[in-house]
């Protein structure tokens, strides 16, 4: 019979799970828990290498080091859930963090500044402004009022022809300037009409998938 930590290894790494050799650094690991809680949610597997190997896990000092990271290191802090395996004689400490209802938290870095981070896939991406000014509507009960006006329009049609746009572009085809701009993302993104993608080589914005055929926006 497969063991329950055994069966989390096999999937490998992916946007709700993560594997880590030992923990030497609270604020590194930090940035893991702010990823987790600002998106689905997702495991650490600690006292696990890259490639799967159970190497064990010093529980009591790695714990310390996760609860320093989730109340010290984040704001607000994170709750976690933790639990020891035992796997031919080695340990392994599970940390389960949940998708957080107060985002965005945010992780202290070593020069002391305040960053919020995502997941995707098996990456800790940095939050950009438009992400996090979204996050903080969504935890509002008020909501966004949604209006479209020429700028919209213009906006929508592009995303009909070419699918995606920068913020760069944006400005650039509407002719407005970037807060503005800004302002029209975070509404647009709250009202499920458009998505973001951020990755490492920047952020792009797309219309969020639907079944119809493309719409002309008029």
């Amino acid at each position: 019979m497969v063991h329950y930590i055994e069966k989390l290894i096999r999937e490998g790494e992916h946007q709700q799970q993560d594997f880590k050799f030992c923990i030497t650094d609270s604020r590194k690991i930090a940035k893991s828990l702010s990823a987790f809680a600002n998106t689905d949610g997702g495991k650490l597997l600690i006292g696990v290498k890259d490639n799967g190997k159970i190497t064990g896990a010093k529980v009591e000092e790695e714990f310390h080091m996760i609860k320093a990271a989730a109340e010290i290191y984040c704001r607000p802090k994170i709750p976690f859930e933790s639990k020891v395996w035992q796997l031919n004689g080695k340990n392994v400490l599970e940390i389960t963090i949940h998708r957080s209802r107060k985002m965005p938290h945010y992780a202290e870095n070593k020069k002391g500044k305040w960053l919020a981070y995502l997941r995707k896939d098996d990456e800790n991406l940095l939050a950009n402004k438009i992400l996090l000014e979204v996050w903080k509507r969504k935890s509002k009960p008020t909501g966004t009022y949604l209006e479209y006006t020429e700028t919209e329009t213009v906006l929508m049609n592009y995303l009909n022809d070419k699918e995606e746009i920068s913020m760069n572009q944006f400005c650039r085809i509407a002719r407005i300037s970037r807060n503005k701009a800004e302002r029209i993302l975070v509404k647009l993104i709250c009202w499920n009409v458009i998505e973001l993608d951020i990755s490492e080589t920047g952020t792009k914005y797309h219309i969020k998938q639907k079944e119809n055929s493309k719409i002309r926006y008029t």
